[in-house]
């Protein structure tokens, strides 16, 4: 059974950039040699990801890579944009605004710290619970 997590901001250093918290699950999925496909919402903030990744741990090299080239099957972590076809991996970290129906083990999604801004997870939470997903929900 394919199951979704939602990763709730809490703390201050993921409010202020959230996609700190994509870069820390990304360094776990690799830590778990898991090869993860994160779907960025679009070019900017796939290179602002590509950017952040290179510098978020000092101590541990994050491979990663935007898609779009001969290596994408080589590296562990690959970022795509919406204009590129999204290849298949058994985690996804979605970043994009509808829920990620494809196959795969295990989608992991962001929610915003700004409770106003939570509607559309709550949706999405209503989605994989009737696509027959196991869902979780972690607070970070």
């Amino acid at each position: 059974m394919p199951r979704a997590d939602f990763y709730l901001i809490a703390r201050p250093r993921f409010a202020e950039q959230p996609l700190l918290l994509v870069c820390e699950l990304a360094r776990r999925a690799c830590d778990a040699n898991q090869w993860t496909v994160i779907l960025a919402r679009d070019q900017a903030q796939a290179e602002e990801l590509d950017d952040l990744l290179w510098a978020f741990d000092p101590d541990a090299y994050i491979p990663h890579q935007i898609a779009g080239d001969e290596e994408d099957e080589l590296t562990p972590v690959l970022i795509v944009p919406p204009e590129l076809e999204t290849p298949q991996r058994p985690l996804v970290i979605n970043l994009r605004d509808g829920a990620y129906t494809a196959p795969c083990e295990r989608v992991l999604e962001v929610v915003p710290a700004d409770p106003a801004a939570r509607g559309p997870l709550r949706q999405r939470w209503r989605e994989y619970q009737g696509l027959g997903y196991e869902l979780h929900k972690h607070d970070m």
